[in-house]
């Protein structure tokens, strides 16, 4: 097989007669389960295509007692995180329609702004949900530390315990990418 430059470095022959084997075994019905979750054909060819692209990016492994169970582990968090961006698009799509007409920025603005909120959110990913509150709040609201223990009910000492852990979180991130 030759050389692909889009393959990951460390792609192996193995690897991909492994995948086109579950891909060829179970595209089929991954794309009927995805299409049955979104309502819509070809947004379930997008996700099944991108559940096979992450498994080619994560190396599945050789053996699989269950082929479908694995495959799924993978759709359901490619849906997952599709379902996750579409609710950050809308909800900003919403506060963007509050605006006055003044302060609407051009598409390649709302672009730009949305893969940021995108970035954002994938930074604080498996945070606790209070961790997350309080660092949005510091970083968009721009509360103080304070404000932000009085708003949600829980001490200072704690705010400042958060707020440190995402922003650990948000450096770490930001470095691996």
């Amino acid at each position: 097989m030759p050389a692909d430059d889009t393959l990951p470095p460390d792609t192996t022959l193995t690897t991909l007669t492994t995948l086109r084997g579950l891909y060829n075994d179970h595209h089929g019905w991954l794309h009927g389960w995805l299409q049955r979750k979104t309502g819509c054909s070809h947004r379930a060819a997008d996700l099944a295509h991108d559940t096979f692209v992450r498994m080619l990016e994560r190396d599945p492994p050789r053996r699989l007692a269950s082929p479908r169970a694995f495959i799924t582990t993978v759709a359901q968090r490619v849906l997952y995180n599709f379902w996750r961006r579409e609710q950050i698009e809308r909800a900003y799509l919403d506060a963007l329609a509050q605006q006055p007409e003044s302060l609407v920025s051009s598409p390649e603005e709302r672009a730009v702004v949305l893969e940021t909120l995108l970035e954002i959110d994938r930074c604080l990913d498996g945070l606790p949900p209070l961790v997350k509150r309080a660092f949005l709040l510091a970083q968009l609201d721009g509360l103080t530390q304070g404000e932000i223990a009085d708003k949600l009910g829980i001490s200072l000492a704690t705010v400042k315990r958060h707020l440190v852990r995402a922003g650990t979180q948000c450096f770490f991130a930001m470095e691996a990418s």
